[in-house]
């Protein structure tokens, strides 16, 4: 008997139609004895109608009354699945973040998951029944209110109850069949990886692969969960269901760079349009500054990605590049100009117009020459690059973002991704 916690995404319980598709999944995995437990998000559109609502009523709203508002979406669907396997003749029962508990921080709405004391949810699962839990949402203990996680937080939903399950498999069900080399709306030769390592996957959810969120990745990674990539609208019937110490192999595995027999030198090219840069000319050099500038973003909750620093000509300043995303790019210069005092004296630019693109692989650990082969099938197709940023398996630069596709399509080929 294998515990196995399932995940379904918005697209994928869009309507009550949909639902009972998600519940035939389940009813596969219940009819072959396994324990399992659903994460549900809200359906497709709903939490961009709450969000409306809440800037509606009014911009600048308490934090945790908009988490009380956003997680109202999940509560909707859980309750729908739970009935829906109901009329099924499946025993099954809703629970909320607080109900679990999903113990979280208490940065709303983009809180972190603290703890997850399972035993509840365990004997629930042990006397037979389907929990379907709301996703991305806990509780903050201090308050006792709804945390909500932030966008795309269902997946480290699943993730973190899987950890507490200590369950056999983490499924992700998607509108698509897995994790491609690269956005097949892009490129049309984009080809499915039947497997990719925790580190690969990390990078390209941090790179703007919109399948798996970052957290959920960082948390499948330390605490060694397998976690597989599925689409919902694959027949439920003709898939097989979990067996203990086994997969099948459909959809994207991810898992230990051990389990992968052979690496390419590149997985995927990931991209991003939602990049903002921020520029800080003749800042101050001296020891610290760095700290002054990126401390109060920090405090803010603002996320910096891409870091570039230039020391001027004349030794005692220098330039500070970075991105954030573009959503932010108001929040981070008012915060960077009400730190200024502390900062002291600097000139401020910045531009939303750019995209970030990464060439991400662990073979390329082993590889020398990537980067200049990316530099060069760039600067053939003109495309000027205006920063770099390197890890031990990915390279990303920034561009112009109307030249995004382009040089997606163009990477994709030149490291040989495009199917045959």
């Amino acid at each position: 008997m294998a515990i196995v916690v399932m995940k379904f995404g918005g697209t994928s319980v869009a309507d009550v139609g949909r639902i009972r598709n998600v519940a035939r999944h389940v009813k596969r995995e219940v009819d072959a004895g396994n324990k399992v437990a659903v994460i549900v998000s809200a359906m497709a559109g709903a939490t961009n109608q709450l969000i409306a609502w809440a800037n509606e009523a009014s911009p600048f709203h308490d934090k945790r009354e908009y988490d009380a508002i956003v997680a109202s979406g999940e509560q909707v669907t859980a309750g729908l699945t739970a009935i829906v396997l109901q009329s099924m003749g499946i025993k099954a029962r809703s629970w909320q973040g607080w109900q679990v508990p999903i113990r979280t921080d208490g940065a709303h709405g983009s809180a972190r998951i603290m703890d997850i004391p399972g035993e509840d949810l365990r004997r629930a699962l042990d006397e037979g029944e389907v929990a379907i839990i709301t996703g991305f949402q806990g509780v903050e203990p201090g308050s006792n209110r709804i945390a909500t996680l932030g966008r795309g937080g269902s997946d480290t939903s699943a993730v973190a109850v899987a950890v507490a399950l200590e369950a056999d498999v983490c499924d992700i069900y998607t509108d698509v069949d897995g994790v491609y080399t690269t956005d097949p709306r892009i490129v049309s030769k984009a080809r499915r990886l039947p497997r990719v390592s925790y580190e690969e996957m990390l990078e390209m959810a941090s790179s703007g692969s919109k399948v798996l969120q970052t957290r959920s990745v960082e948390l499948a990674m330390v605490h060694h969960v397998r976690t597989r990539v599925l689409s919902s609208f694959a027949k439920p019937e003709e898939m097989a269901p979990v067996k203990v110490g086994e997969l099948e192999d459909i959809g994207t595995i991810v898992c230990g760079e051990d389990e992968i027999m052979e690496s390419e030198v590149v997985s995927g090219i990931a991209y991003a349009r939602d990049e903002a840069k921020i520029t800080m000319l003749k800042v101050e050099d001296k020891p610290g500054i760095a700290a002054r500038i990126f401390g109060p973003l920090s405090d803010a909750s603002i996320n910096v990605d891409m870091i570039v620093q230039n020391v001027a000509a004349d030794g005692r300043h220098t330039d500070m590049t970075f991105t954030v995303q573009a959503a932010e790019l108001p929040r981070a210069l008012s915060v960077l100009e009400a730190a200024r005092e502390d900062i002291g004296n600097f000139e401020l630019k910045s531009s939303d117009g750019i995209a970030k693109v990464s060439v991400i692989g662990i073979g390329m650990r082993s590889h020398a020459g990537v980067a200049a082969q990316m530099f060069k099938a760039l600067a053939e197709k003109g495309i000027n690059i205006l920063a770099i940023s390197t890890s031990e398996i990915k390279i990303s630069v920034l561009i112009d973002a109307a030249y995004a596709e382009l040089a997606v399509r163009t990477l994709h080929s030149v490291y040989g991704l495009d199917a045959a």
